[in-house]
């Protein structure tokens, strides 16, 4: 492949085709592990290291696996994977891997990970399966730590665990937001996100979708 096509497809996943931003995937691990920038980032370190892997791997073995079997194929491939980041997590990182609890093994449920397994690594060479693989992780990194930065930073007062704004019950003058702790914050924050890449790239809004509009599209059909 040529060099303009590997580095479309690094540049891409990051801001033309976030695979949270517009394709809106991921979004389960965003509301659960982003509390704290330390387990997000694991989170994000785990999902990239797993995606580009499984990537690389199935595009190696593209041309052996018949078609009827590829699903389950990629489901071994990336289940073994996991198992091998979670196993490691627990050996380097025991304390935040035993935070993330099941989200590390609910990484083979993330669509982020199966979905460049089957759209991109089964059509493409092994190189540019992994550059996809690392930029989607990437791409999915960039929303999940703007979205822990806040939640940390105005729920808890901190960044990375360092006290940022004093909490009042630490002697303090800032009030800790508890909606920035629950799941609706992540919410919100997304949206925002969403929002900002949207106004930022008005070429990634999809038309206004009504019932009409598919009755004419079957109209149309009809005709022909």
């Amino acid at each position: 492949m040529s060099e303009t096509s590997t580095r479309d497809a690094f540049i891409d996943p990051l801001f033309n085709n976030n695979p949270i931003a517009l394709q809106v995937l991921g979004i389960c691990s965003a509301l659960a592990v982003t509390t704290k920038m330390d387990k997000a980032l694991v989170m994000c370190a785990a999902v990239t290291a797993v995606t580009a892997l499984s990537s690389f791997s199935i595009s190696l073995l593209r041309n052996k696996i018949p078609g009827s079997i590829r699903i389950i194929v990629q489901l071994v491939i990336i289940a073994s994977l996991v198992i091998i980041t979670d196993q490691l997590l627990q050996a380097f990182v025991y304390n935040i891997a035993k935070d993330l609890s099941v989200f590390v093994g609910l990484i083979i449920t993330n669509c982020i990970v199966m979905g460049r397994a089957e759209a991109f690594a089964m059509q493409n060479p092994p190189k540019l399966s992994f550059v996809d693989g690392i930029a989607n992780g990437l791409g999915y990194s960039i929303v999940l730590m703007s979205v822990a930065f806040f939640r940390e930073l105005f729920g808890s007062g901190s960044i990375f665990g360092v006290t940022i704004l004093q909490p009042v019950n630490q002697g303090g003058w800032y009030v800790p937001n508890g909606l920035m702790l629950l799941a609706p914050a992540a919410f919100f924050l997304i949206g925002c996100f969403i929002w900002a890449m949207r106004s930022w790239k008005p070429e990634q809004i999809e038309e206004e979708f009504h019932v009409g509009a598919l009755l004419e599209l079957c109209n149309e059909g009809n005709l022909r």
